[in-house]
């Protein structure tokens, strides 16, 4: 399974590089820190429902579209460590044949 990519790759890449608008403008724009835009593209910070709403906003979207980038890109990290995860789980008909 390949990487998961991060929504902070896709705004980079495919929204800030392309118009020519760089984090510091777009920070300013949302009225939010420029660390704040630094950590979603280093993939350090996710972007919350908040931020959705902010990005949606600011590039004329519906704000579900980066959140739904968000929770895709959350649900694929998961599914990495799906074996992990669910290594002591049991099943409902272990249960109900118990």
């Amino acid at each position: 399974m390949a990487n998961p990519i991060h929504p902070g790759e896709i705004l980079l890449e495919e929204y800030l590089k392309p118009l020519g608008v760089s984090q510091n403008k777009l920070a300013r724009s949302l009225r939010i820190t420029p660390k704040t835009i630094s950590e979603i593209v280093l993939g350090k910070r996710g972007i919350s429902p908040e931020m959705s709403i902010r990005l949606g906003k600011f590039f004329g979207q519906s704000p579900r579209f980066w959140l739904n980038l968000q929770t895709e890109y959350d649900f694929r990290c998961a599914l990495r460590a799906e074996k992990r995860l669910t290594a002591d789980v049991r099943v409902l008909k272990d249960l109900v044949a118990a």
